[in-house]
């Protein structure tokens, strides 16, 4: 949720540096259908269905990503879109080597809402590989939105705050970069 609030925060910024949002209309996205379909299934197993197979749910879990992944692959040419693609595949080598499950620091998890049910896609593990990777940055947990987040978290935000200020030719970006954008018709 912090995230969404961060992603909201990046796209206010874009009008204070002189970029246009109406720029955002004219990106021409490829495969669209395979973020729908990354986002929906981690939807469908973290919120609707989290109960089942464990083994299911996580490499249901990891294919989500392969989708996600095939999708930046698809739109690599978007300012910003390769940082978000080195952020999911920092996402995606950590959850991957710790069975499906992004590792948590134990620290910060624990003031994570206990007592969750079936299948959670972070959290903190016995024995994690590659913690660093892992969610190891948090929000205050005096915060109403508290949550951890990763390495991997991060770049995406910085890759989302790039897209918007180069497509939206805002003037936090390099001249270069705005020039490489194709100008809106």
């Amino acid at each position: 949720m912090i995230l969404g609030l961060v992603f909201l925060a990046c796209l206010a910024t874009v009008p204070l540096a002189r970029g246009r949002l109406t720029a955002l209309a004219d990106i021409e996205l490829r495969r669209p259908w395979l973020a729908l379909a990354g986002i929906g299934v981690q939807i469908l197993i973290i919120e609707v269905i989290p109960h089942g197979g464990a083994g299911v749910h996580e490499a249901v879990h990891l294919a989500s990503y392969g989708l996600l992944g095939a999708f930046t692959w698809s739109n690599r040419r978007i300012p910003g879109v390769p940082l978000i693609m080195l952020g999911g595949l920092l996402n995606f080598i950590a959850i991957s080597a710790n069975g499906g499950i992004m590792p948590a620091d134990p620290e910060l998890a624990r003031h994570m809402a206990d007592g969750a049910e079936g299948f959670v896609n972070a959290g903190a593990l016995e024995h994690p590989r590659l913690l660093f990777l892992g969610d190891v940055f948090a929000t205050p947990s005096s915060w109403p939105l508290y949550n951890v987040y990763s390495v991997g978290d991060m770049v995406i935000v910085l890759g989302v705050f790039v897209l918007l200020h180069g497509v939206c030719r805002s003037r936090l970006v390099p001249r270069r970069w705005r020039n490489a954008v194709p100008a809106a018709a």
